[in-house]
């Protein structure tokens, strides 16, 4: 059986193929997708060829770690509470559905071959509906900067929050949800000041607290330490929950007289996704206004580069139900 997905061929050069599914086995399900996501962190490094070295890098690969589908065929005695059944709406994120391509992250597909413990069920009657759940790893991703997968203690939540692209929102939005006092949010294009929900936007060189404790970066910018560390309060805490293409550096002066911690927020953990999809389900977290452009697979050429270079565009989804 094939399916159609998106191929990167090379940095910026994709394709639409028909491409062979492998053979499903037991405990697999086969999912009919609805919509998918282009993330603006990872797979754009892909799609520009500066992804540092990663674990399955190689072109051609089929992108994609936010996908949104139904489950059509059940392979083999699925049990427990959770797993998948037939008509199931499904959050996957990722996939090795794919033969004769890498499969990274391999979930831009109009078909996908999936073990029914990888993904996540939807209740139907939460508030995760159409494309809004492709946003589930994201909020995944802001979820796991403070909750660490459940691994340690949680950090402490942002007071400050530079980037008010999805991450952002979705991190200032958790960190509301939670009850922690509302945090600041740094943006530096006017496009993107606006949309917030109980909390304060600002250009940075607006800003007139003095200090914050917990500051937690989701812009990406690798020159960001030089800029936040003067704003930390003694023992205060920066969080690189970006994607680099740079190597960071800081002064060291500064942040020893702060006495600073540094840490990196790596990818999120099914424990983190299992959360978020509750709090979304019980209406504590909002995907709302998020989403602000869809596209057709057969415009993905174009919805990639709006994905990548529209200010405007917050978050790009691929529709495929006509694929």
């Amino acid at each position: 059986m094939n399916a159609a997905a998106i191929v990167f061929q090379q940095p910026c050069q994709l394709s639409v193929r028909s491409l062979p599914l492998r053979a499903a086995q037991p405990g697999d399900v086969e999912v009919q997708v609805e919509h998918s996501g282009i993330s603006t962190g990872t797979e754009r490094l892909l799609w520009d060829g500066s992804m540092p070295p990663f674990p399955g890098m190689g072109y051609p690969l089929v992108p994609g770690y936010e996908t949104v589908g139904r489950v059509v065929r059940v392979h083999g005695d699925l049990t427990g509470r959770q797993a998948p059944a037939l008509g199931d709406r499904v959050f996957v994120p990722g996939s090795y559905s794919f033969e004769g391509v890498h499969n990274l992250f391999g979930g831009a597909g109009s078909r996908l071959v999936v073990p029914a413990d990888r993904v996540v069920r939807l209740s139907p009657d939460g508030n995760a509906q159409g494309a809004s759940a492709v946003l589930l790893a994201l909020a995944a991703t802001a979820y796991h900067t403070v909750s660490q997968g459940g691994t340690r203690d949680p950090g402490t939540p942002p007071d400050l929050i530079v980037g008010h692209g999805v991450m952002g929102r979705l991190l200032a939005r958790l960190t509301v949800a939670a009850g922690a006092p509302a945090p600041v949010v740094w943006e530096t294009q006017a496009a993107r000041r606006s949309g917030a929900e109980g909390y304060t936007v600002v250009h940075p060189d607006e800003d007139t607290t003095a200090k914050y404790n917990a500051i937690y970066d989701v812009s990406g910018d690798a020159g960001v330490l030089h800029t936040v560390i003067p704003r930390l309060v003694k023992g205060g805490e920066v969080v690189l929950a970006g994607f680099y293409r740079q190597d960071l550096s800081f002064a060291y002066a500064p942040a020893f007289m702060r006495e600073a911690t540094i840490r990196v927020a790596a990818e999120w953990k099914r424990a983190d996704l299992l959360a978020v999809t509750e709090l979304v389900n019980t209406g504590r977290l909002s995907l709302d206004g998020l989403i602000t452009h869809t596209e057709s697979p057969v415009r993905a050429h174009a919805a990639y580069e709006a994905a990548f270079g529209d200010p405007l565009c917050l978050k790009m989804v691929l529709d495929w139900s006509n694929a």
